[in-house]
Formats: C-alpha cells, sequence, structure tokens
C-alpha cells in the first residue's frame, strides 16, 4: 500500500488543486486514529478540502482491510457532491497507485427507492386515491400522468432510486409507489429477490466507501436493522449538524387525524373502527384546552385520553395481527405500521421518561399535536455511534467559544465512561485577518423584541450604499428579514447604480442565490436557510450583515427544558445551551463572507452585545479571527474602495436543459448546488454552478403575479392531502383562490370536494 502522502498528493495533483497544509495534516490525524481506535473531532476551514483529507485515508483503509468505511453527511447536496463527483475523480487518480479502481455506493432510506410488490399489486391500490376529476393533457388528470410516467420508467430503470426519475414527480404519486421501512415486508416479500432496496444495500456490502445520511446512520445504530454493512470506521462530516439530525429522527408525533387514520387503513380488517374513533374525539378534546408549549407534567386528562389511544390502537392490532406471521399481505402491514406508530408514541408520552420533553402546538392543518422528544442524545450517541468503531466528526464549525467541549459534551464525549477522543482544529488556507474585518455597530442600542428600529435601517442603509450592493444579509426571523428589504426597496427606489433587493421566500433558494451571484449590485436578505445554505464567492458578496446574535427563543420546548435541567444541576443554562447555539450560527453565518483565497469583505453585527455582553468573548472566540472594529467611518472607506476596485462577479452558470430520460448537456458530476461545500473545488476560480432544474413539482417565485414561499408550498400541499378544496386553501393562505388553482396545477396536485378520495385506504 503507498503511504498516505503519495496517495494525497496523486489526488490533489489529478484534481488540479494545490496541497494545502491544514489537509495533510488533517488527512495524517484521520489515519492515525484509525490506527489507534480514538475518536476524532476536526474542525476544518473552508477551503481546507477535507472531503480528500478524510477520503483518501478511508479509501486506503478499506482496500487494505478489506472492510468497507461509511461517510455520513446531513444535506442531500453533500451526499450528491461526495458520490457523484469527489469520489468518481479520487477513483480515477488513486487507481495507478492502488492497483484497482476504489468502490463506493450510496444507500438511502427505502422511501427513497420504487416498491415492486406495490406496482405488481400487493398493497392496497392507492393509485384510485390519487385521481380527481380535473382532466389535462390527453384527457388524464396530472396525477394520474405521473403515475403512469412512473410506471414506465419502473420498467427500464436499474436502480428504482427516485433521483433518477427526472423530471420528478409529487410526493404524493412517489408515496403510491414506495413503502416505509415500517410498512415492508421485509423477508417475507414475494418479490425480495428483486427489489431495488435489497441490492443497493448488497451492492453496498461489496464496496470501499459507502455514503449516506445522518438520520439513516443513526436508525441503523439505534435499531440494529444493519442496513448498513459492518464497518470499523464511520466519517460523519457536517458534524455541527449531527446532534440536532439524531434528535429529529428520534422526535414523535401524535394528532386526532393520525389516529384516524390509521383506523382507515386498518378498516377493511377490523370488525369496527369505533374504538379508535372514539380515542381520537377524547385525545382531541383534551389537547384543545391546553395552551402550546412544553408539558412539566402530564395533565390528567390527557393522561387518561393518550391511555385511550394506546388501548384501542394494541386492541387494533391483537386483531389483525394473524396467528402466521408469514400471512400477512401489504395491506395488513400498513395498517399495523400505522397502528403500531399511534401505540407506540402514546406509550412513550404515558411513560414520561427522564429525558424527554413533551410540548403541543398548533398546526392549521392537523389541529393540535402532540410531540416528544430527547432532550439529550448525548448518552444515546455514546452507546451506539461511538461503540466498536472509529468516528472521525468534521465541520467547519466544532470549536465553539475557542474549545472544542461543548459540542464533545452534546455528543457524549465528555464525562464518566466517555471514550477517549482528541479534537484538531487545521485552521484555514485564508488569512482572515488581512481578508476580512469584522464590524460591531457599537454605537447602535441593543435590539428590542419590537422589530428593526430607524436606526437599525439607517445602518442597513449606510452599509449598502457603500458596498454598491453585494451583500447578504442575515436576519434572526423572516419578519425582520421582509421588513429591511421592504424598507430597503423603498429607499433605494430610482437609485442610479441600479441597487436593488432579494428576500429569502420570493422564489427558489437555488433561484434566488444564483440571481444574488449574477448580479453585483444585487442584494438578498433571509433567514435561517441562509445562515448556512450559501456559497457565492467573488465580488458579488462583499458585505454580511447580521442583524443580531441568533439565541433560541426562550420558548423553545428542547432549549428551555437542557436549560433548566444544567440549572437544577448547578450550572450555567444560558452559557451551556443558548450562548452555544448562537455561536454556532455565528460562526456559519460569518462564514458566509471569504470562500476563496482572494475574496475580500466585511461582516457587520449589528448588535452592539458582540462587544458589552459578559459572554462577548465566548462568542467572538467562535468566529474567523477577522480584523475587528467598531469605526464606522473605517468600514464604510473600506467598503467603498472595495467596491470601486471590485472585479466582474465569477461567471454563474445556468442549470443545462435536460431531457424527459434525464439526460443533462453536462455530466451530472459537474453539477452542484451553490450551498455545496467549497472545499473541493478543483481550482480557486472555480465558477459556482448550479443544480438541476426540477421540471415537475419543482417550486416557482411566482404565481400569476403573486409572490409565493416554500412555507406556502408545504401548507399547499398539506392542505391537498387533508381534502380540502381550492377555496378553502386559499382562504388559509390569505391568496385569491385563482393564484391557488394555478400554484396546484404548478405542481401536479389535485383538489377535489370529496375528502375521501385523498385519504390513502
Amino acid at each position: 500500500m503507498p503511504d498516505l502522502d503519495a496517495l494525497l498528493h496523486a489526488a490533489v495533483t489529478d484534481l488540479g488543486g494545490t496541497e494545502r497544509p491544514g489537509q495533510v495534516q488533517m488527512a495524517h490525524a484521520v489515519a492515525d486514529v484509525i490506527d489507534s481506535g480514538e475518536h476524532l473531532l476536526v474542525q476544518a476551514g473552508t477551503g481546507t478540502g477535507k472531503s480528500l483529507a478524510y477520503l483518501v485515508p478511508a479509501i486506503a483503509h478499506a482496500m487494505e482491510t478489506g472492510r468497507p468505511v461509511v461517510v455520513a453527511t446531513a444535506t442531500i447536496a453533500l451526499q450528491g457532491q461526495i458520490v457523484d463527483r469527489d469520489l468518481p475523480r479520487l477513483a480515477s487518480a488513486l487507481t495507478p497507485l492502488l492497483g484497482r479502481r476504489p468502490t463506493f455506493a450510496i444507500v438511502k432510506g427505502r422511501r427513497n427507492y420504487l416498491c415492486k410488490n406495490k406496482l405488481a399489486g400487493g398493497f392496497p391500490d392507492e393509485e384510485d386515491m390519487l385521481f380527481g376529476t380535473e382532466r389535462v393533457d390527453s384527457n388524464l388528470s396530472a396525477r394520474e400522468a405521473e403515475a403512469r410516467r412512473v410506471r414506465e420508467w419502473s420498467e427500464g430503470t436499474e436502480t428504482g432510486d427516485r433521483d433518477d426519475l427526472v423530471p420528478g414527480v409529487s410526493e404524493r404519486v412517489w408515496r403510491a409507489h414506495s413503502v416505509s421501512a415500517e410498512e415492508c415486508l421485509g423477508q417475507r416479500c414475494p418479490m425480495v429477490t428483486e427489489c431495488f432496496v435489497e441490492l443497493a444495500r448488497a451492492a453496498a456490502r461489496d464496496v470501499d466507501v459507502v455514503v449516506t445520511n445522518h438520520s439513516f446512520m443513526a436508525i441503523d445504530a439505534f435499531e440494529g436493522r444493519q442496513m448498513l454493512p459492518e464497518h470499523d470506521v464511520l466519517i460523519i462530516d457536517e458534524g455541527h449538524e449531527l446532534v440536532d439530525r439524531v434528535t429529529s429522527t428520534i422526535t414523535d408525533e401524535l394528532w386526532p387525524g393520525a389516529i384516524r387514520a390509521a383506523a382507515k387503513r386498518a378498516g377493511r380488517l377490523l370488525d369496527s373502527t369505533e374504538r379508535l374513533d372514539d380515542a381520537a374525539e377524547t385525545l382531541a378534546a383534551a389537547l384543545e384546552p391546553a395552551a402550546e408549549g412544553r408539558f412539566t407534567g402530564i395533565p390528567d386528562a390527557l393522561a387518561l385520553a393518550l391511555t385511550q389511544v394506546r388501548d384501542a390502537a394494541r386492541a387494533a392490532l391483537s386483531e389483525i395481527k394473524p396467528d402466521d406471521a408469514k400471512e400477512i399481505d401489504g395491506g395488513r402491514q400498513v395498517a399495523m405500521a400505522a397502528l403500531d406508530e399511534v401505540f407506540d408514541t402514546a406509550q412513550r408520552v404515558l411513560e414520561e421518561r427522564e429525558l424527554d420533553v413533551v410540548w403541543k402546538t398548533t398546526d392549521q392543518w392537523r389541529g393540535d399535536v402532540l410531540h416528544v422528544a430527547p432532550m439529550s442524545v448525548a448518552l444515546l450517541l455514546r452507546d451506539t455511534i461511538f461503540k466498536d468503531r472509529t468516528v472521525v466528526i468534521t465541520s467547519a464549525t466544532l470549536e465553539l467559544g475557542g474549545s472544542f467541549d461543548t459540542v464533545a459534551g452534546t455528543m457524549g464525549l465528555r464525562g464518566e465512561g466517555s471514550p477517549r477522543w482528541r479534537g484538531l482544529d487545521v485552521g484555514s488556507p485564508f488569512d482572515y485577518g488581512q481578508q476580512a474585518i469584522a464590524y460591531v455597530a457599537a454605537h447602535l442600542p441593543p435590539p428590542g423584541r419590537d422589530g428593526l428600529q430607524d436606526d437599525f435601517l439607517d445602518e442597513i442603509e449606510l452599509l449598502v450604499r457603500a458596498a454598491g450592493g453585494r451583500t447578504l444579509g442575515l436576519f434572526s426571523s423572516m419578519r425582520a428579514a421582509k421588513y429591511a428589504a421592504e424598507i430597503m426597496r423603498a429607499r433605494f427606489d430610482g437609485d442610479e447604480r441600479g441597487i436593488t433587493f432579494l428576500c429569502q421566500g420570493e422564489d427558489q433558494m437555488t433561484t434566488l442565490v444564483r440571481a444574488f451571484a449574477k448580479d453585483p449590485r444585487m442584494c438578498l436578505f433571509g433567514t435561517l436557510t441562509l445562515w448556512q445554505g450559501v456559497d457565492v464567492p467573488g465580488s458579488s458578496c462583499q458585505l454580511v450583515i447580521i442583524d443580531r446574535v441568533p439565541f433560541p427563543r426562550p420558548d423553545d420546548p428542547i432549549t428551555s427544558a437542557r436549560s433548566q435541567a444544567i440549572a437544577e444541576r448547578g450550572g450555567n443554562g444560558f452559557m451551556s445551551v443558548a450562548a452555544p447555539h448562537a455561536a454556532l450560527r455565528l460562526a456559519q453565518g460569518a462564514g458566509r463572507l471569504i470562500r476563496r483565497a482572494d475574496d475580500r469583505g466585511i461582516v457587520a453585527f449589528l448588535d452592539n452585545r458582540m462587544m458589552t455582553a459578559r459572554y462577548a468573548g465566548y462568542l467572538q472566540r467562535s468566529l474567523p479571527p477577522f480584523y475587528p472594529t467598531t469605526d464606522q467611518a473605517l468600514v464604510v472607506g473600506a467598503l467603498r474602495r472595495l467596491d470601486e476596485s471590485a472585479p466582474d462577479p465569477l461567471p454563474v452558470h445556468d442549470p443545462p436543459p435536460r431531457t424527459l430520460s434525464g439526460h443533462s448537456t453536462l455530466p451530472k458530476a459537474a453539477v452542484t448546488t451553490p450551498g455545496a461545500s467549497a472545499d473541493s473545488r478543483p481550482a480557486a476560480d472555480a465558477p459556482v454552478a448550479t443544480p438541476p432544474p426540477q421540471v415537475a413539482g419543482s417550486r416557482t417565485a411566482v404565481t400569476l403575479g403573486e409572490a409565493w414561499s416554500e412555507q406556502e408550498d408545504e401548507e399547499l400541499r398539506d392542505g391537498v392531502d387533508l381534502g380540502l378544496d381550492a377555496a378553502t386553501i386559499a382562504d388559509q393562505l390569505e391568496k385569491p383562490v385563482e393564484v391557488v388553482e394555478a400554484r396546484i396545477a404548478t405542481l401536479g396536485l389535485m383538489v377535489s370536494d370529496d375528502q375521501e378520495a385523498f385519504t390513502f385506504e
């Protein structure tokens, strides 16, 4: 086996890059912990090339031992980049040295694949529930046309992978042709030998690198399903997201409609659904008077209702479960899965587990919803993820307040019984002190609760004018982002330089980012998605404005529970929970500015607590080492000089056209998303690339001239799923009915006056 330096050199050279000290240091650290059995937390700043730094030693280990390495990412963008771009090029580069081509595969959840048994009629016929009376091309309903296309595609696909179906189809149509893990018949399925999922997982057992996501990896570890091949090395990229992704994976929800849906699925197998229906009504009555927010104890009325729900679900399960497990068909399995979920959630809430947090929200579509989630997953991660294998966790933001301790603690790596680990910060190839200024507007008052005041808006206007546009505005709330964009549009109306403003929600995020990257006079305002998902190198982004320190909401159930638990043990809940949350978001937001070695710019914090609060030093140590200042005149002058000397924006390539067969004019591996990591760009001046267009079911900015957001799309889909007609949905969204009807047609959804027509049996 060639030594690591030779492999890394070959990889970097072949990909057209240059070796970076941080990349080399990280690669050797990964190789060292693989040999020693320790765990590694490694912070690698933007531009380090961390993907290669962990993939090269991972491939070397896999080929030397014959055991695969698993790589888990948080986002689809990075997962796709690794499989479609990094690994194919890396495999070609290393083949001459290794003697054979390294192999790799992607493993996804079952819902991402077609179910052949469902296609063959092994489950209840859900397609009839998809179609209404509205007709379109060739006298076929939109959903019927989508369903036919899925079936035609199924006859030729080798993978059954939803991502290979281009254009895509609506979620409702896809669900009619796939099954969840709980609904799957497993080895009892008559078509198990032809199953796309089983074939994909069998192929993954024989490769060197398996790529998956945090949630799938967590379920595999927690439930012992052995969906991933046996491995002794796990690499978790985007590690700052791990705890939140795992928490989301094991969060459960229960609401009256879910019980009614389970009853409907089981209806043909039960003598009567009356007991389940009554339990749903009892739960609705118990939830209705309760205030939204966290329960510190389960009220008696709610406990009685949940007991009734649990017992009704258990009785129904007992009634429909056959004596011989081999007799379970698709319809029975689907019903059992729905009842199991109701039973398990009700039982979990009733158990009042020590670490569980229970709260209520009110959803305009589902009504009152009961949630239960773990306050901490630290011990769970320690006992599963970090057991019997080496784990490497990497991200550009793992050190908070100058230490790995906070992040390590949330993952179970601190305290008695914790495994051996070490932290490493390999830095960044960028000279942050020379490339960027961190400006705190210390003269502004502390931000209030009533939104942006005039002096904050005046500061934004001053900075944007000095920058000549080129501004990414990161706000702590969508309300603040929209208000700031509205005011700036009014103030810059008729601006001779053509400075204009976009706001998150006015179009697809990829479209907004692409427009921002193309036009240096454009400003883009938004909230959470922009804080961590924008990669715009070059002169289009020379000013990042952060309106306030992004602390979590004080009424957030999990945050408040964590803070209270720490305080009860004598700790500082604020510094242990709220401050790290804010520090992580600030680091991610500030990281949007410098994406290349020749980028220049300013991050402006409009919250004077960055200088005056007792926790200010902690927040500052979590940021890249920018040049700090509170001098407004210095900053305004610097922005003007940057604007005057700025080169043209980097080229932004529009998505290549695709045919109905899914082929594009560019190879799939050449396409990345604006939010993808810049680590693996082959050269410093690589252009910003964009993802393939979503022809069917994609979200567009304007419908009949009406602004439209992703959130409104989600609410629209929920309304359709509930069987609401277009007029009712329009009333809920406060939109003209013709706009809603046009959007429904664009998304390929169907509505009907008959709610039953849209409820799956």
